[in-house]
């Protein structure tokens, strides 16, 4: 039995039913339980929502498995002390990194395009207005050099924009970014202000970790020219919210596009919505192609589990509890 532990993402239900046929799927429910506890399940699979130690005691099962990348919801070392293994479906591969990078440029395009005010156009019958700015030429910082990262690269270049690459590690450690970009347009997260100085734009395509929290704050919002543009596809914690909500009402940011939010699913009536904000709700990887090679890799370790065959992905290797 799989437990699907959040609410949002009801395709990701549909994928698993067409990858995994004659496999249970069960809805587990967010929070405390008041009493009733929730059915044993083999896979535990986080949608949005915290597998805590208690979650975790409460369905005991054999596998926690995250249908994308992201495992910041996940308490890893509860999982390790039970011995159960957390997995992921990589970026890389499944065509989920490509399905991302296209939310990014759709959302970087419609800032420089002012796509909202063109629609106010529409509705009253303007012609040739709002005046917009053109992609091509820029150049822009994307941080984060994993999967999406290099796949949001590759369709900047394509648009004849100039990338910087921001990452943690050493130039040469990430061999995908050579055929891309030369060293002097990458930057390690210890110079991230000098890359912003240089940008008119920052994408952001980290996980959220302990490192990435916060990231991006008032002194790196401050480090970007006037007039500039944010994108996050990442998490939504890598920004500090505070800080972006300042940068846009003072001005020092023309706009933001954001697919993912600090608490999901986003309040309609959050301040940031009342400046020149594109919101998306966390659809970057929601593709009929993404989630059809996304469900085939998680069934390859449901399979496995199954038939005793090593998992892949896995961030947390299982251990005997003490």
């Amino acid at each position: 039995m799989i437990g699907l532990c959040g609410g949002g993402f009801p395709d990701v239900r549909r994928a698993l039913r067409t990858a995994l046929p004659g496999i249970e799927q069960v809805e587990i429910p967010v929070g405390r339980h008041d009493g009733h506890r929730p059915p044993p399940v083999e896979v535990l699979v986080p949608l949005g929502a915290t597998v805590d130690a208690e979650l975790m005691d409460a369905t005991g099962p054999r596998l926690i498995q995250q249908f994308g990348v992201g495992l910041q919801g996940v308490d890893l070392e509860a999982a390790h002390a039970r011995g159960i293994p957390v997995a992921f479906v990589p970026a890389t591969g499944t065509g989920n990194a490509d399905a991302v990078a296209e939310i990014a440029m759709l959302h970087l395009l419609a800032l420089l395009r002012r796509y909202r005010e063109a629609q106010h156009s529409v509705a009253e019958r303007r012609l040739g207005q709002p005046i917009g700015t053109t992609l091509a030429g820029k150049t822009i910082s994307v941080l984060g050099t994993g999967g999406i990262g290099i796949a949001v690269i590759g369709r900047l270049k394509a648009f004849g924009v100039r990338p910087l690459a921001i990452g943690r590690r050493a130039f040469t450690d990430y061999p995908a970014l050579a055929d891309l970009l030369t060293e002097a347009d990458y930057h390690s997260t210890t110079g991230l202000s000098a890359a912003l100085a240089r940008s008119g734009a920052l994408i952001v395509c980290c996980p959220l970790t302990e490192h990435t929290r916060g990231l991006i704050g008032v002194d790196q919002l401050a480090a970007m020219p006037p007039g500039g543009y944010l994108v996050n596809v990442g998490r939504g914690p890598v920004v500090d919210y505070q800080a972006l909500l300042a940068a846009l009402r003072s001005g020092r940011l023309a706009g933001a596009g954001l697919d993912v939010t600090w608490q999901e699913p986003a309040d309609p009536d959050d301040d940031l919505l009342r400046h020149n904000v594109s919101l998306t709700p966390h659809i970057g990887g929601v593709t009929v192609e993404s989630y059809a090679a996304m469900a085939e890799t998680f069934a390859e370790n449901v399979r496995g589990l199954r038939t005793g065959q090593p998992l892949a992905h896995l961030v947390s290797r299982p251990t005997t509890p003490e």
